[in-house]
């Protein structure tokens, strides 16, 4: 996937990035925006006055849902679909955000998958499809979004992690090599590009209420110091948090949202 340019809608950032501002007519793409977290972080970032390309794969009226939601509350949002694993289809995606929406200064990792297992039960086929989604896929994104946030001298990238990434959890090691490795990759790029007005950062949720957490035993949940599954606000707020002019300082880190589960 090559970088998008900046073509049609210009962001006027002359004033702002000097002083670390986001440009007005901003847009965030968030990918798994259809349900779940994703769908909370495209709220949050709507209410702090992004506009939002709601990226999803194969859930249409959930993201529909999502983009309805936020015009209802004033905002302004598309609904983008486009499986991220496919290069080309990212590279539409960015290019509609920008066509219909504005200049696209923020990313928001969210999409993923899990494919669980134990390590001898995992097939290439499981652990391919786990990294390629959740990894690799956000990799080629942000190298994407990158160049042009830099010419802009403006730019949020935010992963989602997960405390699986540093946390060992028997049954996911392509999760966690995964999540692990989102990880590692927003620390390098946040540095690499840090001194450009570019923040790289991580969200790390631990057990949310969610689809893909909805069978996760009791006896897990009572390990989590805090004694309750989080919600997708409470991700959403950090992520809000990341995204705002608030955190210009803050980049190569990673926050956790997981009720002390990694203290």
């Amino acid at each position: 996937m090559s970088s998008i340019t900046t073509n049609g809608h210009q962001p006027d950032t002359a004033a702002a990035t000097r002083e670390g501002r986001r440009p007005a007519g901003a847009v965030v793409l968030v990918t798994g925006a259809s349900r779940g977290i994703g769908a909370a972080i495209a709220r949050e970032l709507a209410a702090d006055g992004w506009a939002v390309a709601a990226g999803y794969r194969s859930d249409a009226d959930g993201a529909a849902a999502t983009v309805d939601a936020i015009e209802q509350d004033g905002g302004s949002a598309v609904a983008l679909g486009g499986d991220v694993c496919d290069p080309d289809a990212m590279q539409r995606v960015l290019a509609e955000a920008q066509e219909k929406l504005g200049p696209v200064l923020g990313l928001v990792n969210c999409a993923g998958v899990t494919a669980d297992g134990l390590a001898i039960q995992i097939d290439d086929d499981k652990w391919d499809r786990v990294i390629e989604t959740n990894l690799s896929a956000a990799f080629r994104l942000t190298r994407a979004v990158i160049r042009p946030m830099m010419k802009a001298r403006y730019g949020r990238v935010i992963n989602i992690a997960s405390v699986v990434g540093p946390r060992a959890n028997a049954g996911q090691a392509n999760y966690a090599a995964a999540k692990a490795g989102l990880i590692g990759m927003t620390k390098t790029i946040g540095v690499e590009i840090a001194r450009r007005g570019v923040t790289v950062n991580a969200v790390a949720p631990g057990f949310i209420e969610t689809e893909m957490t909805a069978d996760v035993p009791k006896d897990v949940l009572d390990a989590v110091p805090a004694r309750r599954p989080g919600c997708p606000d409470e991700v959403a707020a950090v992520v809000r948090f990341l995204a705002s002019d608030a955190a210009s300082y803050v980049t190569a880190t990673t926050l956790f949202v997981d009720g002390g589960m990694s203290a």
